[in-house]
């Protein structure tokens, strides 16, 4: 098998004397889609701020297209090709949605994804290119957060609680653009509290456990009693 595009061995985080994360072994291969579940607090959006340089790593315990990157900083990971979409959409609101696009490709040269490829993506931001970023719906936020992040062109695409607030329509459409996104070239990790939509999209899924991986493994191969367990950090004995 060709080498992981993204590895963690050992990875630890601390917001400052407090630990978050302690030992998480993770691994994405090329044209993967992985799911990271778990509750509140678990650590899963600790995790992404620790890839993607947003935490205090060490050089070691981060492997990205098979360098060492723990350590580098945010801006110097997307120019490698990592790209996070992050909880909350975080746009611009003095910009509008076409200035918002385009400032995710500053500093990386779209050849994969251009505004156009965007648009074809997601046909309602060419309608509203013109308005402001937060004057859109929830949804239309959330497809412009996306598109922020492909048009650097990722090879890995980290996306953070993207259903998180919405209805389940257009959570639907956000999910079923991943295929897509998949076909131009980019690997996708996505960070979920709804288990269910994590299990629909996901080739793999890592649950996370107060910083702590608690179970890996295929959908298909794991019982609603082993994740249930694992999300919750239950005893064998307590599950219902």
């Amino acid at each position: 098998m060709a080498d992981p595009v993204l590895e963690t061995k050992g990875l630890e985080a601390f917001y400052g004397d407090f630990q978050a994360l302690f030992g998480i072994d993770f691994s994405i291969h090329e044209g993967e889609t992985v799911a990271i579940i778990g509750s509140n607090g678990a650590g899963k959006s600790t995790f992404l701020r620790a890839i993607t340089g947003m935490l205090a790593t060490k050089g070691q315990d981060i492997s990205f297209l098979g360098e060492a990157v723990g350590g580098k900083s945010a801006h110097s990971l997307v120019k490698r090709g990592l790209a996070m979409v992050p909880e909350g959409r975080k746009l611009f609101p003095s910009l509008t949605v076409e200035e918002n696009l385009l400032i995710g490709g500053y500093g990386r040269k779209g050849v994969e994804w251009t505004l156009d490829s965007i648009y074809d993506l997601f046909p309602i931001l060419a309608e509203r290119r013109h308005h402001g970023g937060t004057d859109l719906s929830g949804g239309q936020q959330q497809m412009v957060a996306i598109g922020r992040a492909l048009i650097s062109d990722p090879k890995l695409l980290l996306c953070d609680e993207i259903s998180l607030g919405l209805a389940p329509i257009v959570i639907k459409d956000i999910y079923d653009a991943v295929p897509k996104i998949k076909s131009h070239g980019a690997t996708v990790v996505v960070v979920e509290q709804d288990v269910n939509q994590a299990m629909a999209v996901a080739d793999r899924v890592y649950c996370l456990q107060e910083g702590r991986v608690s179970l890996t493994g295929k959908p298909g191969e794991l019982t609603r009693d082993q994740i249930s367990a694992a999300y919750f950090g239950l005893e064998k004995e307590e599950i219902v």
